[in-house]
């Protein structure tokens, strides 16, 4: 008995081992947060996956890869913490569960050791994947798929009408950021107030334009295109058809006299000698749009300054010192260089142009441009009554065109609903008369802004509004027969009397053959040279 005792003490006392605190992280609060984690990462990694192999190009996936479920596993680990944080607030509250304030970090313990070391690998590798996502989400939203698809109501004008534009292959930040960080956070801040109108439907029907706080063209237009570059004369070739059965072809050839240039670099001079880098104009614009211009000041290489002002212009001295001035640059006639809204007259056009239009066709040039002109409230149903209108009146009103060329009318039905959804919308009330066109000056005032003949120096001196100023007409053709002006200038089909009160989109509206000023009536009624005979007779609006 005293030896099992004596060997009972000689025995070493075993200590007994702690149960090991569970982890903050066992709570239902945190396994909600993880399984949020773990069900957007596996989608983030099949959306990868599914980008990589090119099996998807739909917009959304890369908004969705790379910016929401990112955001979505972010607020899981954020509940995962909340999570924990609660779980220690209560396990210090229990005196028989007592926690240290901050965990111990023990690295001759091994457990602590591989949990530490899981902890960099995965910390590292979370830094690589938050990185590459960034990166991709920057891209995106740099993207014209971005900035024209997400906002389908809102931006589809503006991206339908970009990818049939000569710009179609740059970005739309190119042009409205710009490089540099400023105008980076400028562009983001604008677009955040640009979400809330999206959200709220508080945004304008259409897009207002111009953009008054777009950066310069200087900034972004120059990192392209060469102002000091002397371009010269550039032929340009019209084609107008008519409204009549034949859809008559009216062509005018002319010689463009871009010009530009610098002194230092060669020759200057032509319509770019606005731009030329040692003039400076300045105007005030009246309204919004920019197309009452009454005061003109040119400010020339030697100093010397010259004001313009509109003789209709009522302007006093202390108004146009206080009003808005703006330098002119080049959106200023090229205020539509990637969002083109064609006029229906215009649209139609390119169409027989391009021979996506069968000009033999009795009359299509006038129902086409009358269809496209109709008001609709929907694109769908502008489409359905175009495509049920152009086959019905040549059934009814040509049937034998029609039995003969059904398939080029039902064509011609297709093309003119596709010119239909690419430059009108009415939606947001977008189209060619809302988005003018300052190059030129037959469907908008554009040139003759300035360029009217009424806008003169208090020295007497005028902004001419000669046509040889701009452009040589070398020959038309009208009615089959061509016609090459001895002068140069180009000839109206018909007398309209003194050239310089000639304003050409008073009648060339752009939807119609010919809108006279003055209601006249029954428009097959007309006899032009009834009334201009040629004696100077001016034409009002």
């Amino acid at each position: 008995m005293n030896d099992e005792l004596e060997n009972q003490a000689e025995e070493p006392t075993q200590e007994v081992a702690k149960p090991k605190t569970p982890s903050l992280f066992r709570n239902f609060i945190s396994f909600a947060g993880f399984a949020i984690v773990i069900a957007a990462l596996t989608s983030i990694a099949l959306l990868v996956m599914v980008e990589f192999s090119g099996g998807s190009d739909n917009p959304y996936t890369v908004l969705v890869t790379y910016i929401l479920l990112p955001s979505v596993m972010g607020f899981g680990f954020f509940v995962a913490i909340v999570g924990a944080l609660i779980e220690r607030r209560r396990r210090r509250r229990q005196p028989d569960s007592p926690i240290a304030p901050y965990p111990v970090l023990d690295l001759n313990d091994p457990s602590r050791r591989r949990s530490l070391v899981t902890l960099i690998a995965g910390g590292f590798i979370f830094l690589f994947l938050t990185a590459f996502g960034s990166y991709r989400a920057f891209e995106y939203t740099e993207s014209v798929s971005f900035c024209g698809e997400q906002c389908h109501t809102v931006m589809k004008p503006e991206f339908i009408s970009h990818q049939a534009a000569p710009h179609a292959s740059i970005k739309c930040v190119d042009c409205h950021v710009g490089g540099g960080p400023e105008w980076y956070v400028r562009s983001k801040f604008n677009g955040m107030r640009q979400l809330y109108a999206v959200a709220f439907d508080t945004y304008d029907r259409p897009i207002k334009t111009p953009i008054h706080n777009m950066r310069n063209a200087n900034e972004t237009c120059a990192k392209c295109h060469w102002p000091e570059k002397y371009y010269g004369d550039k032929l340009k070739v019209f084609n107008h058809y008519g409204y009549d059965e034949n859809n008559s072809l009216r062509q005018i050839r002319m010689m463009i006299k871009v010009g530009g240039g610098s002194p230092e670099r060669g020759e200057i001079g032509g319509i770019h000698w606005h731009m030329n880098l040692d003039n400076e104009i300045t105007y005030v614009a009246t309204d919004e749009r920019r197309q009452e211009i009454p005061w003109v000041r040119m400010k020339t290489k030697d100093g010397q300054v010259i004001e313009y002002t509109s003789a209709s212009a009522n302007l006093t001295a202390q108004a146009i010192e206080q009003a808005e001035k703006k330098r002119m640059d080049c959106i200023d006639c090229h205020n539509r260089p990637a969002h083109i809204y064609l006029s229906p007259n215009q649209a139609v056009d390119q169409a027989f142009a391009a021979a996506r239009l069968d000009v033999t066709l009795p009359f299509l040039k006038m129902k086409a441009v009358e269809v496209l002109a109709r008001k609709y409230n929907t694109e769908d149903e502008a489409v359905a009554m175009i495509l049920a209108d152009l086959p019905r009146y040549y059934r009814e009103t040509y049937p034998d065109v029609y039995s003969a060329k059904r398939a080029s009318v039902d064509a011609a039905a297709s093309e003119v609903a596709s010119i239909y959804r690419t430059y009108f919308f009415p939606e947001m009330k977008t189209d060619w008369s809302s988005h003018i066109n300052n190059i030129g000056h037959f469907n908008a005032q554009g040139c003759f802004r300035c360029h009217d003949g009424q806008h003169k120096s208090p020295e007497g001196r005028v902004i001419r509004n000669d046509c040889a100023v701009c452009h040589t007409t070398l020959d038309q053709t009208f009615a089959g027969q061509r016609i090459v002006p001895a002068d140069g200038l180009f000839q109206h089909p018909v007398n309209l009397g003194d050239r310089n009160t000639w304003q050409c989109a008073a009648c060339h509206t752009g939807d119609r053959a010919f809108q006279h000023p003055l209601n006249l009536g029954d428009i097959s009624r007309f006899q032009c040279a009834e009334c201009h005979t040629g004696q100077n007779y001016k034409i009002t609006k």
